[in-house]
């Protein structure tokens, strides 16, 4: 019985060992290739397309804009004093904010902020100059009270919006660089970036057109040649700023080319003025009739 069992165990063994000699050689005939570990390759680089293109990156707006949304109720986790460091920024030296842009896309892996202090605080401005205005021209709390509620939704949030779209929709369309590799990862402009390079741009047009033209706005609305000039002046320089602001919010991107299209309008702009003011138009008496007469 022994020699029974030792007789069956010299065949396992033999079977086992053949199996190890055949696998061995197969191996050592066809090795099959394997990355080192330190390789730098990643899975993210690998294309995810069997042919054409790579599937765009669209920035995530899925799970970035309801987390957006979610923070604007929870003033604690805004970055306030850098908000206001933004806004001081956009009003003297904007290519500076844009340089932090690059940063935050290289931390964040998103190029829109996360952060909608600068929206909240904004908003609140724009609610204190217009009831400013409504305290010196209004003759109503109630029609008070719609000149603030269209401020804020109108000319902020549903402009903004619709500008918003547009860029996005031209930006996406016709201004992105097309890449000569065909499993590059594309880049496309974020719907949340488009609106905060709108909200970049209106600020400094907020100081101008309701802050100071609010102090001056008693010069402004007289009869006469002067207060024409004046005012289309302050709406030249207003406006001119605005498209040069959009200018360097898309022109950081690097996927981007032909930005200087967002240059067109300040042409525009200057050729229109001179024309208004020999013509006595004066559109900060127009806007004041308008809402105020």
């Amino acid at each position: 019985e022994r020699e029974r069992e030792r007789d069956a165990r010299y065949v396992r063994e033999g079977r086992w060992g053949i199996l190890l000699f055949l696998r061995s050689h197969l191996i050592s005939s066809h090795p099959l290739p394997s990355p080192p570990l330190s390789s730098p390759v990643s899975l993210q680089m690998l294309p995810t397309t069997s042919r054409g293109r790579a599937a765009p990156s669209n920035g995530r707006p899925a799970a970035t804009f309801p987390h957006y949304l979610r923070r604007i109720v929870k003033w604690q986790q805004m970055d306030i004093e850098y908000t206001f460091w933004q806004m001081l920024h956009l009003c003297t030296s904007p290519k500076v904010v844009y340089q932090h842009t690059k940063y935050h896309k290289q931390t964040k892996n998103q190029w829109a902020r996360d952060d909608p202090g600068f929206v909240v605080i904004f908003s609140l401005f724009l609610i204190v100059a217009a009831t400013a205005y409504c305290a010196a021209y209004s003759k109503s709390a109630a029609h008070a009270i719609s000149t603030v509620i269209s401020v804020v939704t109108l000319h902020f949030f549903v402009v903004g919006v619709l500008l918003a779209t547009c860029f996005w929709l031209l930006t996406n369309a016709y201004l992105r660089e097309e890449s000569p590799n065909s499993h590059v990862v594309e880049q496309r402009v974020e719907w949340l970036y488009a609106f905060d390079v709108h909200c970049n741009s209106f600020f400094p047009a907020f100081i101008l057109l309701y802050v100071l033209q609010y102090f001056v706005s008693p010069i402004l609305v007289a009869h006469g040649l002067f207060p024409a000039l004046l005012s289309n002046l302050l709406f030249m320089v207003s406006i001119s700023y605005y498209n040069y602001l959009n200018f360097l919010g898309y022109d950081v991107l690097p996927f981007l080319e032909k930005t200087t299209f967002f240059l067109y309008p300040i042409g525009l702009v200057i050729i229109l003025s001179p024309l208004m003011i020999l013509g006595g138009f004066n559109p900060t008496r127009y806007f004041m009739t308008w809402y105020f007469s």
